[in-house]
């Protein structure tokens, strides 16, 4: 039965005509989308349904979102897409650090959503099989970084990088597409943070994005999500 190999994605969202229109927009794209409209609801069903992805609001009738996040993640590493009508970057930044796989503000576009669940279930494969795991390679646009031999090409000439500088670009990398918050950069690389973490991450990304040629206000292969932290391109 070709229903049992389609992804399974849960949207936990109050708002009928939006739970609707998410419905029907991931059913179209060949996906099996299940409805919760609390977050009672919504953790019933992920017990039982067990979903590839899940489609989260924050602002539910009962609980906030983030109190499903913070019980998920408890157990499960299933991949998590807030969409919310809140857009500060204190609360895109807490649902990250939380364990958010991406973050998308309401009115969103059809088209962007799909391509973020098409993104984040891409993702969730790659961390599962090679990424970080010996023997495993990163290309995208020319970059190339060999986890192996702790090496970095760009278009085949190697670029010699600190090991703090390889530590960074080799986390991204491993979270390609997603964004990662400074704090979880920080403390991935660093282990603590203090009042001159952010600024040390910074002049580090600054060296590596001039080391791999990339000119301002370019984003050749990494993003700065201003006022929350910095997402790689998705790879190859």
């Amino acid at each position: 039965m070709m229903n049992n190999n389609k992804y399974k994605i849960l949207v936990i969202e109050d708002e009928e005509n939006i739970n609707n229109l998410l419905t029907a927009l991931l059913e179209t794209n060949g996906y099996q989308a299940i409805s919760a409209y609390n977050c009672q609801n919504g953790k019933m069903l992920f017990a039982s349904h067990r979903p590839d992805l899940v489609i989260l609001d924050l602002g539910l009738p009962d609980f906030d979102g983030m109190t499903f996040l913070k019980a998920v993640r408890k157990t499960s590493l299933t991949p998590i897409i807030i969409l919310s009508a809140r857009a500060e970057e204190k609360d895109k930044v807490d649902a990250l650090d939380c364990g958010a796989n991406d973050y998308i503000t309401k009115p969103f576009s059809s088209a962007e959503l799909v391509a973020r669940v098409r993104s984040t279930l891409r993702n969730s494969r790659h961390s599962s099989d090679e990424g970080r795991f010996p023997g495993g390679k990163f290309e995208l646009n020319g970059l190339v970084i060999d986890y192996d031999a702790r090496r970095v090409f760009t278009d085949g000439n190697e670029i010699k990088l600190t090991q703090t500088e390889y530590n960074i670009i080799a986390l991204l990398s491993e979270h390609s597409g997603k964004v990662m918050t400074y704090t979880a950069i920080i403390k991935a690389i660093w282990g603590f943070s203090d009042s001159n973490s952010t600024k040390k991450l910074q002049v580090n990304m600054a060296n590596i994005r001039r080391k791999l040629g990339v000119k301002p206000c370019e984003n050749n292969y990494i993003i700065n999500e201003l006022g929350v932290g910095y997402r790689m391109c998705e790879r190859e």
